[in-house]
């Protein structure tokens, strides 16, 4: 007796079968959740624009009337940095989308057993607390170069003759910079006369 190959029957063997849209429906609901996984840096990219079109949006909405001094004034540093953040975004959504890829991290050079150094913690925090108790007082040029030499102490520099030296000038640089090339007053304490 021989037995001769049957068709199957019912409802989910027919090709136009209702049981199929389904299946198709989660297969593109799977491609779709495998593609934003393998493009998940887009998601860096939307971030960036929409940063960088906050930061155009408050630099438009500034008003600088009194502090503009000549041509760059308060206005200048957030239309680069905005500008930059919306040119990164879309160079980074361009090269995603052609296939680029990060590198995954070969390992890291952190001792997960090391305990936290918490005393470089408490030290640049305090540095930071009093850098803003001491700049009303003090002004920005002093309480700016204890800021940044007291940093450095706390991350280890060791060069007591130089580091000073090296705060005092950035510190000045700085107040140079925003005071007088940006028009953003700071203050001055007891040097105000002298710069």
């Amino acid at each position: 007796m021989t037995t001769e190959p049957t068709e199957p029957t019912g409802s989910a063997a027919q090709p136009g079968s209702a049981a199929q849209p389904g299946a198709e429906a989660v297969q593109e609901e799977s491609s779709a959740l495998s593609w934003l996984r393998e493009h998940s840096e887009l998601g860096v990219c939307v971030l960036l624009f929409a940063l960088g079109l906050l930061v155009l949006t408050d630099a438009f909405t500034m008003s600088v009337d009194i502090a503009q001094r000549g041509p760059v004034g308060p206005r200048t540093v957030p239309f680069v940095i905005g500008g930059l953040f919306l040119l990164i975004s879309v160079l980074l959504a361009g090269d995603v989308l052609r296939g680029g890829r990060g590198e995954a991290e070969g390992g890291e050079d952190v001792d997960l057993d090391e305990p936290a150094d918490w005393r470089t913690v408490l030290l640049l925090t305090g540095v930071f607390l009093g850098a803003a108790v001491l700049i009303g007082p003090l002004g920005f040029p002093i309480a700016g170069a204890l800021l940044f030499w007291g940093s450095a102490y706390a991350l280890g520099s060791r060069h007591h003759g130089r580091d000073p030296l090296i705060a005092a000038g950035i510190s000045l640089a700085t107040y140079f910079v925003f005071d007088n090339l940006l028009g953003v007053p700071l203050p001055g304490g007891p040097l105000m006369g002298v710069l």
